[in-house]
């Protein structure tokens, strides 16, 4: 009825506002409304009755199937320990008369695979055990060999009654594979529940389920007492099987489904892992009901769901489900099984969403008769609404017709054909200045715009400066007088014309002013530009016919709109071409300063951009070739262009005295002096020693003579590792073991050299203990305190998100003397080297960290391979040519070129264009550099262009590309 009753009051709500057509369509809504939810409530309900009855049936299979699993899983291990309680192993009194029994019992187990062992308590202590080997771990935990499919535990007790546990491993056919005695295997059934309650009756007996100590699987174990003797035979029960049986009788996803024994441990669950507990002594034990955290089990087994399938509500959700008693084996066990109500009424859900759409379609089906029947009535004014709508949605595309027989409706359809060309025309100009992405050519189309819709002879547009006090003339268009360039916007500065007085006034009223000339030749229309704060930004000035002394409210206020949108758009664009201005200040004031940073780089970070963007120009220039096609977006040279500016940005954590290193032991200062220092100590003491001798009664000549081959030798060794600190030339094998062979002279400290060194440092030191003082040391050293560890922060994972593939040094500085000496080129250690290299890695994540708009989203892939070969040998992602795009190629050419012909770093001068261009056609035959890019550098004469600016004039010696365009070892190209 509630339905009705809202259909109802619509129906009165549109009776005086609504067409024709739209009653007739109401009135057939609601009647299949009401149809389908009459229709819709009888059948879900019928069909809720008829699903539940369904449910007791299937909730009756599933007590049957689960009553006969149990039953199917205990029985058989029922029948086993009683056959075996009248065998005669029961009577067996030594282990080799019970060995004999061992095949039955391995026959037993494998017939049911439940069973997880099959073992016998005697009444003096003795025990003996069969368990098949299925379990992995278990089999690994006892060693077992590797073809070992069964396993005997036995445990005997001698005439003194000790123990003498034993373990025997069997393969498949029960031949023996290995023997182990084990005098700690105490292990005494008689102390055993099952034990002690099969001895106390000759029924078969089950103690409460528990986790089995040696597998450490949940289960039961069944017992009883021999029929002749007094010993007691049973066995282990795993209950994995029926959690997995339950799992599979699951009626919905939700379903749960619990087995428990008579105190409500859970036997059977389809979670495995969660039946399971561990107690605070690390043993562990069954799992009990409310431990499982079941709320809607638990509460079915406090409800009357013994006597037949109940409904019941937990946590806002229906439950639908019973409680079965079984009884096996002399066992009371229950199964709850509880389903979500809404599961099991799905199907009743999917026919009332089948129904929704019945009832949606046949009101889809009936809308066109509806339609149809009232459209002659009010079809004119439809289509003017329908307008209206398109008008509200700004679709222009349809024109209006404006002609219709009854005089009111042709001429609200007159008035709104001109208001949406008004409107249209006012969009197409809106989002068409709002695209103008320079600001000259937005000026103009306003300019247009404005005369246009003026019918103006001509206009100019004055922009206001900073302090929006002046005003300056920026575009002019059509016949024009005479117009000052400056003019006052608060018209303290008079003009000729009045257009500081008029000026002010436009501001003032902030609405378009009409003045005319004192000769009445020359009238104009001055309409103020206001940005979102409402400062003035400029003005339009329009010069009209002098007939015109007034303009229409219609003209005025497109105008005035227009000049909103238009100051919008300029201060935007002026916003912006100030932003740029400042990124680019910004971008050109982060490489100067890197370049001023080391006299190392000189200018580089100046002169590489140039010289990229010089050879991106040459292949869009190409009209033939692999680079003919080739073309750049304006955005994507302002991509090229802050790359290129920025391609060296991660130099700014770099070290100087890194890059600066100008001899193998430099640091902060040249380690030189320190080993200096050490060659006069040992100096002093040879002479010391000299001394010494004479005065202990030694001939002079002899010692003389000895002192100065000793002063020799050591000015003689320093020298050559002095030589060797400046790195101007490889070490072979044979310097770099005369220097490990000075090292090993020593030099005594008396001094802790722990006083007075940094806290670093000492953390270093501290890491070996201090000797005793005095102490002789080795003259050259590699000393743990010269190892600097590398910070987690500072390593490159594998998986690194920036796809770095560096080959990372272990530390982060190596301070060793012998290991910087012995370095066989340069002055750079490895590490050093990498730090170096680095630069390129902290350009790449700076660069990423930085929120690029999308069109400039390549930055960092273009600024960060400029270090990258074409044969993937390159650092730091060893990208191929095939994954670099062509401006990255571009700019590893331009950083190498430059790199060469440097002229202002203090460490080489720089090369000729013939000894850089024969370096760089190596590394084009090496697939170092792009062999395409290369060519064009050379033939469009990019390198001479660049050398004819940049270069000194001695360096620009004659060449000829065709030697290096002919190279030997030129690879064939590949289109770009």
């Amino acid at each position: 009825m509630s339905l009705f009753s809202s259909a109802v009051g619509a129906l009165q709500s549109w009776r005086r506002r609504q067409p024709l057509r739209v009653y007739i369509g109401v009135v057939f809504i609601v009647l299949i409304l009401i149809t389908g939810f009459i229709i819709g409530v009888y059948t879900q309900r019928e069909t809720t009755r008829m699903l539940l009855s369904a449910g007791d049936v299937l909730f009756e299979r599933v007590r049957q199937e689960t009553r006969l699993g149990v039953a199917n899983h205990l029985q058989p291990a029922e029948t086993v320990v009683s056959l075996f309680s009248h065998q005669r192993i029961t009577q067996s009194r030594s282990m080799a008369e019970r060995l004999d029994s061992v095949p039955y019992m391995a026959e037993a187990l494998a017939a049911n695979p439940q069973l997880s062992a099959l073992y016998v308590g005697y009444d003096n202590g003795d025990f003996m055990l069969l368990r098949p080997l299925d379990n992995d771990a278990f089999a690994r935990q006892m060693r077992a060999p590797g073809r070992a499919r069964y396993l005997l535990q036995s445990v005997e007790r001698d005439e003194a009654g000790r123990f003498n546990g034993a373990y025997r491993f069997y393969d498949a056919n029960l031949s023996p594979l290995a023997y182990r005695a084990d005098p700690g295997y105490r292990f005494d059934p008689r102390t055993r529940p099952w034990y002690a309650l099969a001895r106390g009756t000759e029924q078969l007996v089950m103690p409460e389920p528990y986790v089995f100590y040696s597998t450490r699987e949940p289960g039961l174990t069944m017992a009883r007492r021999a029929v002749h003797g007094n010993a007691v035979v049973a066995a282990d029960i795993t209950l994995d099987e029926l959690s997995r049986s339950l799992a599979r009788l699951k009626l919905t996803p939700s379903t749960e489904l619990v087995l428990l024994d008579d105190k409500q441990h859970v036997l059977a669950y389809h979670d495995t892992t969660r039946r399971v507990l561990a107690t605070p002594e690390g043993k562990l034990r069954l799992a009990t009901l409310a431990e499982l955290r079941l709320p809607a089990v638990s509460r079915l087994l406090r409800s009357e769901a013994h006597h037949g399938s109940v409904e019941l509500s937990q946590g806002g959700q229906g439950w639908v489900g019973f409680v079965e008693p079984i009884e096996v084996a002399g066992q009371h066990f229950l199964l709850a099984v509880a389903v979500p109500r809404d599961e099991l009424l799905s199907d009743a859900e999917r026919m009332r969403r089948n129904q929704l759409w019945l009832v949606a379609a046949t009101i889809l089906i009936t809308l066109p008769i509806a339609w149809q029947t009232g459209r002659w009535i009010a079809r004119p004014l439809q289509q003017l609404a329908d307008r209206a709508r398109a008008i509200e949605s700004f679709d222009f595309r349809q024109p209006m017709d404006a002609h219709y027989r009854v005089h009111e409706v042709d001429e609200l359809a007159r008035a709104m054909s001109s208001m949406e060309t008004t409107i249209s025309h006012f969009l197409d100009l809106s989002a068409a200045l709002a695209a103008e992405r320079h600001l000259t050519p937005l000026l103009e189309r306003v300019l247009e715009e404005t005369t246009h819709a003026l019918q103006a002879s001509g206009g100019v547009i004055y922009l206001a400066d900073d302090d929006s006090t002046h005003a300056t003339l920026s575009v002019a268009h059509g016949s024009l007088p005479e117009l000052p360039q400056i003019v006052s916007l608060n018209g303290d500065e008079p003009d000729a014309l009045g257009f500081a007085e008029l000026f002010a006034d436009a501001v003032k009223s902030s609405r378009t002013e009409l003045a005319c000339l004192t000769d009445a030749h020359t009238c104009f229309a001055a309409v103020p530009l206001f940005n979102p704060r409402h400062e003035a930004v400029g003005m339009i000035v329009m010069f009209m016919d002098p007939a015109a002394r007034s303009l229409s409210d219609a003209t005025v206020g497109f105008v005035e709109a227009l000049s909103g949108t238009a100051a919008i758009s300029i201060e935007a664009q002026r916003l912006l071409d100030a932003q740029k201005t400042l990124l680019e200040s910004f971008i050109q004031l982060v490489a100067s300063a890197i370049d001023a940073k080391s006299p190392y780089t000189g200018s580089h970070c100046q002169r590489v951009p140039v010289l990229t963007k010089m050879l991106a120009r040459a292949a869009c220039d190409a009209s033939t070739g692999p680079f003919a096609d080739y073309t750049l977006s304006s955005e994507e040279w302002e991509a090229l262009h802050i790359a290129a500016w920025l391609h060296d940005c991660g130099k700014v954590t770099t070290p100087e005295y890194v890059v600066d290193k100008a001899t193998k032991l430099e640091t902060l200062h040249d380690r030189i002096h320190e080993v200096r220092m050490r060659f006069e100590v040992l100096k002093r003491d040879a002479e010391i020693e000299y001394w010494r001798a004479l005065a202990n009664g030694a001939e002079q000549g002899p010692q003389a003579e000895r002192l100065a081959r000793m002063l020799a030798t050591l000015d003689e060794e320093f020298a050559f590792i002095a030589h060797c600190n400046v790195g101007g030339e490889s070490l072979s094998d044979d310097a770099i073991a005369r220097i490990a062979e000075i090292a090993r002279r020593s030099w005594r400290r008396t001094l802790d050299d722990r006083l007075g060194i940094s806290h670093d440092e000492l953390e270093r030191k501290a890491a070996t203990p201090a000797p005793a003082l005095p102490v002789d040391e080795p003259l050259l050293a590699d000393r743990p305190d010269h190892l600097i560890a590398r910070g987690e922060h500072e390593r490159i994972a594998p998986d690194n998100p920036w796809g770095f593939k560096l080959d990372v040094p272990q530390y982060k500085y190596n301070r060793g003397e012998l290991y910087n000496l012995s370095v066989a080129r340069g002055t750079l250690s490895a590490e050093e080297r990498y730090q170096i290299n680095d630069h390129i890695v902290q350009t790449i994540i700076m660069l990423n960290h930085l929120p690029f708009p999308k069109h400039l989203k390549s930055v960092p892939e273009l600024a960060g391979g400029h270090h990258e070969k074409m044969d993937g040998t390159g650092y730091p992602k060893r990208l191929t040519r095939e994954q670099m795009s062509v401006p990255a190629r571009m700019m590893a050419i331009a950083d190498i070129f430059e790199a060469l012909t440097a002229v202002d770093r203090p460490y080489k001068q720089g090369k000729t264009l013939t000894e850089s261009l024969t370096i760089m056609a190596r590394m084009r035959d090496g697939r170092h550099i792009d062999a395409e890019l290369f060519a064009l550098f050379l033939e469009s004469g990019v390198y001479l262009d660049y050398a004819r600016a940049y270069l000194r004039p001695e360096q620009i010696d004659a060449v000829d590309i065709g030697v290096y365009l002919r190279g030997p070892d030129r690879p064939a190209t590949q289109p770009v």
